[in-house]
């Protein structure tokens, strides 16, 4: 079974500073039809105005990742690590026992535009951990490359989540099958452009949920975008 999420339908928050789209329900967001799927819990587009960003604040047992779209994405926390994320870039967060952290667009003149990405960690309280990493561009042409699993490895990083990640772009003829364990759950989030999965049309901020599916087939991109997730049923 495969439900569509259109873009137009997930919650929205306009705090000046920061304009947001939420996949979930987040904040003062609140659908008790999308309170997450599996263990993903959080898609946040978020934007942020230049000379803002969000202030020292606290997470605990959530695996959080971030994926720059534009601009720069500054983050300083708790564990010592002071970095900028650009696009191409993504950043894993293990919050476990607890991180703080803050994340600020010092850029002038140029929104900073990322996905907030949270998903439920395998066990509670693990050690913060930090991890940040260049995805191979090339790697994502007419391909689903994995970017993220548990145990990591080579240009994949390391999630304390019983989930994988991948990273997609195709454009014309490219097209991608990934296979699909129908005991688990595939989630697609379209980030730019259009493609069809699974035969159905979608467009940037569009996902698709995939349940009791066991192949994930990705066509007709028009400079299309995406991240895949292989998650775990609650």
């Amino acid at each position: 079974m495969i439900t569509l999420r259109k873009s137009q339908d997930r919650g929205h928050a306009d705090h000046g500073w920061l304009k947001s789209r939420h996949s979930f329900s987040f904040a003062d967001y609140v659908d008790p039809a999308h309170m997450g799927f599996g263990n993903l819990r959080v898609i946040n587009e978020d934007r942020i105005t230049p000379g803002t960003g969000f202030g020292t604040h606290g997470h605990r047992d959530m695996e959080i990742i971030s994926v720059v779209l534009e601009g720069e994405l500054a983050h300083r926390d708790s564990m010592g690590n002071g970095t900028s994320i650009p696009p191409g870039e993504v950043q894993r967060m293990t919050a476990g026992t607890g991180v703080r952290h803050s994340e600020f667009n010092h850029a002038e003149g140029q929104t900073t535009h990322f996905l907030q990405i949270w998903l439920l960690p395998a066990a509670r309280d693990l050690p913060p951990a930090y991890e940040q990493m260049k995805v191979d561009a090339a790697g994502t042409r007419g391909r689903l490359l994995l970017v993220g699993a548990p145990g990591g490895g080579t240009g994949v990083l390391n999630l304390q989540a019983d989930a994988r990640l991948y990273q997609g772009r195709f454009d014309g003829a490219e097209s991608a099958e990934l296979a699909l364990s129908p005991q688990r759950l595939g989630y697609v989030h379209v980030v730019r452009g259009h493609l069809n999965v699974n035969g159905q049309a979608l467009e940037a901020g569009d996902a698709a949920k995939l349940q009791g599916e066991s192949s994930l087939t990705l066509s007709c991109g028009q400079a299309a975008e995406v991240l895949v997730f292989d998650l775990a049923p609650l």
